[in-house]
C-alpha cells in the first residue's frame, strides 16, 4: 500500500534549507541511487536482530528508507515494515523492490510531518539517512514511535581512511579545483576518530531511552572506473555541483583513476549501528 503526503510549506533556517535540499537530491535520479549505492553486511542484520529485536513478525518502522537497500533484507528476514521516504521517486522504486514481500508499506512522506499510527512499533530503523531528519524532530518522534522497551537503530556509514590510500590524497586536487567549498589537504579521517559518542549524546537527551549498545563493521569494496564516478554522481554534494564544475571534476577523476591506478580503486567504509532501549 502506498501513501502520498504533500508536505507542508515551512520557514527554514539556513541550516534547514540547505538539508532539505541536499536531501531532495537523491529523487533526481533514483534508479541510478538503486543501481550504485552498497547495501550492508549480513552481520549488521544479525545484530539488528539480536540487539533491537528485528526479528520475525515484528513491527519495524523505518525512517528514510531510500530505494530499500536496508528493507528488503529486513523483510526477508520476516519483519512487518512501514517504511518512510520522503522522495516519491525513490519510495516508487523502494515500491517495486519489495513487491514480493508481503506485509511491507511504503509511504511517501517527510518523516517529520507524517502521523504516527496508534499501535507502537518494535523497531525504529534508519539505515544513512537520520541525519536527514530535522534534529529538532528525530529523536523524540522515534521516542513516541516505539513501544515501552521497543528500540531505536540508527546506521551511520562513514568514510574513511584505507583502501587505496594515495588516490584519496590524489583526488583532493580534484575537488580543490572544481569545487570552491573543499577544504584543502582534506584526508579522509582515521575509523577510530568515530566512537558514537555525538549520536549517543543525542539520544541521551531525549531522556526517555537507555544506554545505546555500538557495533561497527569496516569493509573494503573496489571499484571500476564507471562505477566509482556512478557512485560519486548518487552524492548529495557532488549532485549540487553546478554542472559544468560537477562534470569538470569527475573527468578529473576518470583521469587518475584512469592514468594512475590501473582503472579500480578501493574505498573503505566504516558503518556505524548504534541501538538504543526505549525506557518502560
Amino acid at each position: 500500500m502506498a501513501h502520498d503526503l504533500t508536505p507542508a510549506p515551512r520557514d527554514d533556517t539556513p541550516e534547514e534549507s540547505r538539508r532539505t535540499r541536499l536531501s531532495r537530491t537523491f529523487d533526481e535520479d533514483a534508479e541510478l541511487y538503486d543501481r550504485a549505492r552498497p547495501g550492508y553486511p549480513p552481520e549488521l542484520y544479525d545484530d539488528l536482530r539480536e540487539l533491537a529485536g528485528a526479528v520475525p513478525g515484528s513491527r519495524v518502522l523505518e525512517v528514510g528508507c531510500g530505494t530499500g537497500q536496508a528493507t528488503v533484507p529486513l523483510a526477508g528476514r520476516g519483519c512487518r515494515i512501514t517504511a518512510v521516504e520522503a522522495g516519491p521517486q525513490m519510495a516508487a522504486v523502494a515500491r517495486r523492490n519489495l513487491a514480493g514481500h508481503a506485509g511491507v508499506e511504503v509511504v511517501t512522506a517527510e518523516f517529520e510531518r507524517w502521523p504516527l499510527p496508534q499501535e507502537p512499533f518494535d523497531t525504529v530503523v534508519s539505515a544513512t539517512a537520520f541525519h536527514w531528519i530535522d534534529p529538532a524532530v528525530r529523536v523524540a518522534k522515534a521516542a513516541d514511535a516505539l513501544r515501552p522497551e521497543g528500540s531505536l537503530a540508527v546506521v551511520r556509514t562513514q568514510h574513511v581512511r584505507g583502501g587505496t590510500e594515495e588516490f584519496f590524497v590524489e583526488v583532493q586536487r580534484c575537488y580543490e579545483r572544481f569545487d570552491p567549498a573543499t577544504t584543502p589537504r582534506l584526508r579522509p579521517p582515521a575509523s577510530t576518530d568515530f566512537d558514537g559518542s555525538d549520536h549517543a549524546q543525542e539520544v541521551a537527551r531525549d531522556g526517555r531511552f537507555g544506554h545505546t549498545v555500538y557495533r561497527r563493521y569496516e569493509r573494503d569494496l573496489t571499484y571500476s572506473t564507471a562505477d566509482y564516478l556512478e557512485l560519486l554522481r548518487t552524492y548529495s554534494g557532488h549532485r549540487a555541483l553546478p554542472n559544468a564544475a560537477r562534470d569538470g571534476l569527475l573527468g578529473c577523476i576518470a583521469g587518475l583513476i584512469d592514468g594512475r591506478y590501473g582503472g579500480r580503486v578501493t574505498k573503505r567504509y566504516l558503518l556505524e549501528l548504534g541501538v538504543s532501549p526505549r525506557r518502560r
